[in-house]
């Protein structure tokens, strides 16, 4: 297995950022196998999603309905909302197995690799990806 990680910028905000060029890099020049995409934090997510016609803010915005960013919420350190941040993981999975097709990610036509991140106390995240040749 060969694994790399990599940083992802996110500012100060709430944001979906897509990294499927990073994971095509990643892969590039690979036979068939799995692709994993892994972020080791506990409050961010990887989406295998539309971006760039509105579906990147829709999500946020689901997200923001379904996990307020209010004091609802007993986990309390951090920004006003953090709580919320520390259960988006079980709404947007902090992972995701990827086939690989002779060096190439087997992603449907409009689908992007995206880090969800709700956490605007950390504006820097890392991103671990994984080739398992098959």
């Amino acid at each position: 297995m060969r694994t790399e990680v990599i940083t992802v910028k996110t500012g100060g905000r709430a944001t979906v950022r897509d990294i499927t060029g990073q994971a095509a890099d990643f892969v590039s020049g690979e036979g068939d196998g799995l692709l994993h995409v892994f972020v080791p934090h506990a409050t961010a997510g990887v989406a295998i999603i539309e971006t760039g016609a509105g579906s990147d803010d829709d999500l946020l915005t689901a997200l923001d309905a379904v996990l307020p960013a209010d004091d609802r919420w007993r986990h309390r350190h951090g920004a006003r909302g953090h709580g919320r941040d520390h259960v988006l993981p079980a709404f947007v999975a902090p992972y995701a197995s990827l086939p690989v097709i002779d060096g190439r990610i087997a992603l449907g036509t409009w689908q992007s690799i995206c880090l969800v991140d709700t956490n605007g106390d950390n504006p820097s995240r890392q991103v671990r990806f994984s080739f398992l040749p098959g």
